[in-house]
């Protein structure tokens, strides 16, 4: 509360307003947010609890002291560590790369066991042979049909979603559907692959059905002695930190921190910003001064002291001329040092210097006379300066 009564009026109502417009983006997203873990998310991740989530089975292997853990870099670094010792699931993987097959291919070759499931997971597996499933989307028990310890799971049930060409001799078919091989295994390079239709044994909704977990702990293999891996890099699950940050959370973080920077934006930008200097008062012309000046003098009715003025100017300019700088002198004496200074000067000069003189303390004189010796003597001083430059120009 202290924050917000050190702020301003308009501060606090952008603050407000900002804090306001998070809060309903939170409840929009919360709103439509998809929800991964509802029952018509079909992918086995080990993340989801819905129905077709795989987070009961890998649970299930943690709390059964298997040594397992998911894997959500790139295969080609699994692949590098990968030996006699190793088992990778992957439960209907998607996303796959020709670096990934190439992946999997080295895991197999360094003598690792690899359960794939689905129609991706056959095209996953080396040299796989999945074909389309001619079975309906429907809960089958499949008839065991091989002599391994792998088909004497007992009774198991799966929804296929792919079949397994039977053309191959070292293909062992385990289980089938309606005459479908659903349940293969097979030796690859040094290591062992076994396929299943779907990942439905495994999922959260089937692994309690039946033997279905027999099947998927035969499909293992070992426990004693393997490190098992259970694949996320092929569930479009990112490879980094921000993964655990997906959905809301990292959209409601994202909205929040442009929220802020927007705040601090206009907070500060309005007082911190490029700041223009106060224009300067437009200063009047030299008509408009003199205007304003006639004017204030035709009101005071001060004409002689306009007079009076042009009257030092010109006399001060006119001692300068004459070598008589800061010298006291009379309309007299002025015009006779004009005069001898300038024999060619007007005739009536030395009068309108008189009248000048005369009339500086009248303070009745109309404006017109004043505005007529103002004239005259700036049409003399005009007159004697320029003789004086042309003087000076010819020596």
């Amino acid at each position: 509360m202290k924050l917000l009564a050190s702020l301003d009026a308009t501060d606090r109502k952008l603050l407000l307003g900002c804090l306001a417009a998070v809060l309903v983006l939170a409840f929009v997203t919360a709103f439509f947010a998809r929800n991964e873990n509802n029952d018509d998310n079909p992918l086995p991740s080990t993340y989801l609890t819905g129905r077709h989530g795989a987070q009961a089975a890998f649970d299930l292997l943690k709390g059964s002291g298997y040594d397992v853990e998911r894997w959500e870099q790139p295969l080609s670094d699994l692949a590098s560590r990968a030996d006699a010792q190793t088992v990778v699931i992957f439960a209907d993987p998607v996303l796959m790369t020709t670096a990934d097959l190439k992946a999997v291919r080295d895991i197999v070759a360094h003598g690792g066991r690899v359960l794939v499931t689905g129609w991706s997971g056959g095209h996953l597996a080396p040299d796989g042979n999945a074909r389309p499933s001619q079975q309906f989307q429907a809960a089958c028990k499949l008839a065991p049909q091989g002599l391994d310890a792998l088909a004497d799971s007992g009774e198991v049930w799966m929804v296929p979603e792919a079949a397994w060409g039977v053309d191959r001799p070292r293909d062992r078919v385990q289980y089938n559907c309606a005459g479908a091989p659903a349940v293969v295994d097979y030796t690859s390079a040094k290591g062992q692959v076994v396929w299943w239709a779907s990942a439905t044994p495994l999922e959260n909704g089937f692994i309690s059905r039946a033997d279905n977990l027999s099947l998927f702990l035969n499909s293992l293999g070992a426990r004693d002695g393997h490190h098992f891996y259970w694949d996320e890099s092929l569930h479009g699950d990112t490879h980094s930190v921000w993964f655990y940050a997906r959905g809301p959370a990292l959209i409601l973080l994202e909205t929040g921190l442009i929220a802020i920077g927007l705040l601090i934006v206009f907070s500060f930008s309005r007082r911190r910003g490029p700041v223009r200097d106060v224009p300067q008062p437009v200063r009047a012309t030299p008509v408009e001064f003199l205007e304003a000046l006639g004017s204030l003098y035709a009101e005071a009715g001060a004409s002689a002291t306009a007079v009076e003025l042009a009257y030092e100017r010109f006399r001060r300019s006119m001692a300068d001329l004459c070598g008589l700088k800061g010298a006291k002198m009379s309309a007299e004496e002025m015009g006779i040092a004009l005069r001898r200074r300038f024999p060619k000067a007007a005739a009536e000069l030395e009068k309108d210097l008189a009248d000048c003189e005369a009339v500086v303390a009248d303070d009745k004189l109309p404006p017109k006379k004043a505005l007529a010796l103002v004239q005259a003597l700036s049409r003399h001083g005009a007159a004697l300066e320029a003789t004086a430059h042309t003087q000076a120009a010819r020596r």
